[in-house]
């Protein structure tokens, strides 16, 4: 097992994406914290976890919040242990047009992305310097690393974490800790709109070569790989995990 007692946050893990990261991270042995704001979908990942025979706490949290998010924190450390790995997967969308996007809007979206993945890594850091070794994971999205139409909020965000993570890197090596950033694409309820307007599908699938949604268990593997040992010497890069869409120019 990959990921033996390592004690593992997952933010926004109550579905899609998160909660697949989180199965798989239970079943390589992790012991894994399902962070998610909605504690109903939180403690229904733990169920199918601990059925497997996986060792889960479900924790309702507010990444936006800085002290939500210190208690969060605590949580895990009293009932699981020193913290090892931080995947920083919680998000939202609130996609508009630039002469059209609210204020609100803007903070909302960073708030989540940005100011929540640094609240979770200051809460959850010095875990990992103490033991001199750690995992920190942010998600980013092609979206942060192309641009896309209508979401200048989520976009700009996306592409703060790469920022962070190209810090953290640099910061916290000295300690054994590693940060890095996954792009994925995935049939999740985020892209439901993509995936069901046919012109937004055609114009996704173009630019894959691979020419479908991934589903997010076919992407679970990825975060064990940088979440494990197997990638110690792996630190402030980004893996497109996202069928091709941004690294390759699709001819079909």
């Amino acid at each position: 097992m990959r990921l033996k007692d390592r004690v593992c946050v997952v933010t926004g893990s109550g579905q899609g994406i998160g909660a697949e990261i989180a199965r798989r991270f239970a079943d390589e042995g992790g012991k894994v914290a399902v962070v998610d704001i909605n504690k109903e979908n939180a403690d229904q990942v733990v169920k199918d976890i601990v059925n497997k025979g996986g060792k889960a706490i479900s924790v309702a949290c507010d990444i936006s919040d800085f002290k939500s998010v210190e208690e969060m924190a605590n949580t895990v450390r009293k009932q699981l242990g020193p913290i090892t790995v931080l995947v920083n997967n919680a998000g939202v969308t609130r996609p508009a047009m630039i002469h059209k996007m609210e204020e609100s809007q803007f903070d909302k979206v960073i708030d989540v992305h940005l100011k929540g993945a640094w609240n979770c890594v200051r809460h959850t850091v010095q875990d990992m310097i103490d033991q001199k070794y750690g995992k920190i994971i942010n998600v980013t999205s092609a979206a942060g690393l192309m641009g896309t139409l209508g979401q200048v909020n989520y976009a700009s965000a996306k592409m703060g974490l790469v920022g962070m993570i190209k810090a953290l890197a640099t910061e916290l090596g000295i300690y054994n800790i590693t940060a890095n950033a996954v792009a994925p694409v995935a049939a999740t309820p985020m892209t439901d709109k993509i995936r069901t307007d046919p012109k937004m599908l055609e114009t996704n699938l173009k630019r894959s070569v691979i020419k479908r949604f991934p589903e997010p268990e076919e992407l679970a593997g990825t975060f064990v790989y940088l979440a494990s040992a197997d990638s110690d010497l792996v630190t402030g890069v980004v893996i497109n995990a996202d069928a091709g869409m941004s690294s390759v120019t699709s001819m079909r």
